[in-house]
């Protein structure tokens, strides 16, 4: 249960900067991200390690809590990438 919970709260925390790049509609980015497969797989992959990294009963040497962060902030680099290729290519 407790672990179902953290999924869940980091699946809306990781949704949150994406309503914060632009006023693109979200369609368009998922657009760009259908059309960029490795950016998307990033994505899900960097969201799958915050998801493990907070899971676990350990704190990998000291580094879990900023490797958490940069993954976040990496994620939301992406995301913004993104809404960029929305908005250049008018879609």
């Amino acid at each position: 249960m407790k672990k179902l919970f953290l999924v869940a709260m980091v699946a809306v925390f990781c949704m949150a900067p994406l309503t914060q790049i632009s006023a693109q509609p979200k369609e368009a980015v998922n657009q760009e991200l259908s059309e960029h497969p490795r950016i998307a797989a990033a994505i899900t992959n960097l969201e799958d390690a915050i998801a493990y990294m907070e899971s676990a009963p350990h704190n990998f040497g000291g580094h879990k809590a900023a490797a958490i962060a940069e993954c976040r902030k990496a994620i939301n680099q992406l995301r913004k990438a993104m809404a960029f290729r929305a908005r250049r290519e008018g879609k």
